[in-house]
């Protein structure tokens, strides 16, 4: 999935980075060794203070801010993996602990829609063991879109990132070559266009209210969403049904 991406992407023009974290033996575990120098504060370490202030002073570690630099650069970031346990392989999680740093990829004043990276776009790329029928509401796995929301909106969209709808291949290790070799041809066929794509959808910033309301839903908007039939997304889902494939199709796509 990655040789693929990269070179379907690089035949568009692109220009292409690569991270892959286990032959860099990336460190996945965040602790003081992620910042040179003496803490602001040694006797009650806070590890997003620490580093957002060794941000600001070029004092985090040299891993961190080559990771960082490949971030600042990039237009469009995909995030290639099989699924542990539900979620990213612990490499990858702690990539996302140590390198998005308070400061450089979000502060509390400028996040979600108005995110510092709202001018990017990112995408999971993953595998499964399990086929697709797993991962649906009455699948044993349970809803697909449940899983993601964590990934997408807490980690993803909480950084501004516009993200565009997951490609997923389901049970790979399962299924004929035939279809494996499709399954490639059909993600380069995608990356072809891949810009143009749009997002999926999750509520504005503008939407909540700020620190003194609790960051809730407005009650105006909250009023306005309530003859709908289906949830607004899957975290604010005020009582109601999810909405069908929020997570894992752009909201132009739905029917």
């Amino acid at each position: 999935m990655k040789e693929s991406a990269v070179s379907a992407l690089k035949k568009k023009g692109w220009n292409v980075i690569e991270s892959d974290l286990y032959a860099l033996k990336f460190n996945p575990v965040a602790s003081r060794d992620d910042i040179t120098g003496k803490p602001t504060d040694p006797d009650h370490f806070k590890y997003s203070a620490e580093t957002a202030q060794a941000w600001k002073e070029g004092r985090l570690a040299k891993d961190i801010v080559e990771e960082q630099k490949k971030l600042e650069k990039a237009d469009l970031v995909i995030f290639q993996f099989p699924v542990y346990w539900f979620g990213m392989p612990a490499i990858m999680k702690g990539w996302l602990d140590r390198v998005l740093t308070l400061g450089f990829a979000y502060t509390f004043q400028t996040m979600f829609s108005e995110g510092l990276f709202k001018n990017k776009k990112a995408l999971l790329s993953f595998t499964t063991g399990g086929p697709q029928s797993m991962y649906t509401p009455s699948g044993t796995n349970g809803d697909m879109n449940v899983i993601l929301w964590p990934i997408q909106n807490g980690i993803l969209n909480f950084c501004g990132f516009k993200v565009l709808e997951p490609q997923i291949l389901y049970a790979v290790a399962h299924v004929p070559q035939e279809a494996r070799v499709g399954m490639l041809k059909s993600w380069e066929k995608r990356l072809e266009t891949i810009w143009d794509e749009n997002p999926v959808k999750f509520l504005p910033l503008q939407d909540f209210e700020g620190f003194s309301g609790g960051f809730v839903l407005k009650k105006e908007v909250e009023e306005s969403l309530s003859e709908s039939k289906y949830a607004p997304t899957v975290g604010q889902h005020l009582g109601k049904p999810l909405p069908p494939d929020s997570q894992v199709k752009a909201e132009c796509s739905k029917l």
